[in-house]
């Protein structure tokens, strides 16, 4: 063999052991396990709106996600991620190479949250609640439902505003706004509210924001949904006669204090327009988020001559009803006395 033929052999020798190197090299960076999870199978990790590379790396660093940071950034470089950053929750799982993980932040495939609210009663429960679950931080939710122009664009009222939501569980985006929220409950308050319900407010010649007012009430005057209607009709015949309402749980509402056992006299000098024993009428809006079968009950309410209603004295959650006054006294009498027996005063 000839010098030069060594040489070219050695040559060729020493490139594809190069080539080699360089292939393993790439298939390591690009297909070699590259998430690390210590405790789990998979985690989630949340990509703020805004973010951009840099802050995804961070984050990813901070959780100890990746064990080799270099070779993710080589790889987020060659697959033009740097530049396509999408906020949202994302599904990360154990021993996911550097393609995978990349294809998935890059797809802006995410995995959805659920948001559930129930037995709310004031605008900061709620987005206490909510900014739990989304993207949107609690101020921003208060502040959207408080805005008298932008709740005007939607035809409530900041009073008001709280009978958009329907309560039911509901898959969402983690990087969901305010804004986005909003308008998510606006579109299911309009499925909700079918031509047979609106036609039914109608002849019971409410609005449907009323109907939810109405409702909030019933909603805090008992639990027991057989006996919902019987309650919204004793309201409905208050309404109807031009009398006040005189509903206890405005007066808890109107004091700020939920955790009031027994409504007292004195409550009733606190002057606020949810004060339904002080001003005719309904009060400006829901006192709190009224479920769906309180609602179904003002739009259904029972058709009866009574105007009072007492908790009965057994504590069973239902009430005894009464046509006079002098035969609610009796009743309340009742109540009061067990109240007494039980040591609850306020």
């Amino acid at each position: 063999m000839t010098p030069f033929k060594r040489v070219l052999y050695a040559f060729i020798g020493v490139m594809f052991v190069a080539g080699v190197i360089t292939a393993y090299t790439f298939y390591r960076k690009v297909f070699a396990p590259n998430v690390i999870l210590k405790h789990r199978a998979v985690e989630f990790i949340y990509i703020p709106t805004g973010s951009t590379f840099v802050d995804v790396l961070r984050i990813l660093q901070k959780e100890n996600l990746l064990r080799n940071s270099e070779s993710f950034t080589w790889v987020a470089e060659q697959m033009d991620y740097k530049d396509n950053v999408k906020p949202g929750k994302y599904q990360v799982k154990s021993r996911m190479n550097n393609k995978e993980l990349i294809s998935l932040l890059r797809s802006g495939k995410q995995t959805p949250v659920k948001v559930t609210f129930n037995s709310v009663r004031t605008v900061e429960q709620l987005a206490g609640s909510v900014s739990k679950k989304i993207e949107a931080d609690s101020v921003s939710i208060v502040s959207f439902f408080r805005d008298e122009y932008i709740q005007k664009s939607y035809g409530f009222t900041p009073q008001n505003s709280m009978s958009v939501l329907i309560p039911n569980t509901y898959e969402m985006y983690w990087n969901t706004s305010a804004k986005e929220f909003f308008d998510r409950m606006a579109k299911e308050y309009k499925k909700f509210w079918t031509d047979a319900r609106k036609q039914k407010a109608n002849e019971i010649n409410l609005s449907q924001t009323e109907v939810s007012t109405l409702a909030s009430i019933v909603e805090q005057e008992t639990r027991k949904n057989d006996e919902k209607n019987m309650v919204a009709g004793v309201y409905m015949n208050r309404y109807i006669k031009g009398w006040k309402l005189e509903a206890d749980p405005t007066l808890v509402f109107a004091l700020g204090d939920f955790t009031v056992r027994r409504v007292l006299s004195v409550y009733k000098e606190i002057d606020s327009p949810y004060n339904t024993y002080m001003y005719t009428g309904l009060p400006p809006g829901p006192i709190c988020i009224p479920s769906i079968s309180s609602i179904d009950a003002v739009l259904n309410y029972s058709k009866h001559n009574y105007m009072f209603f007492c908790a009965k004295a057994d504590f069973s959650g239902y009430h005894s009803f009464a046509k006079t006054y002098n035969d609610h006294l009796v009743n309340a009498r009742r109540f009061q006395k067990a109240l007494n027996r039980r040591g609850i005063l306020g």
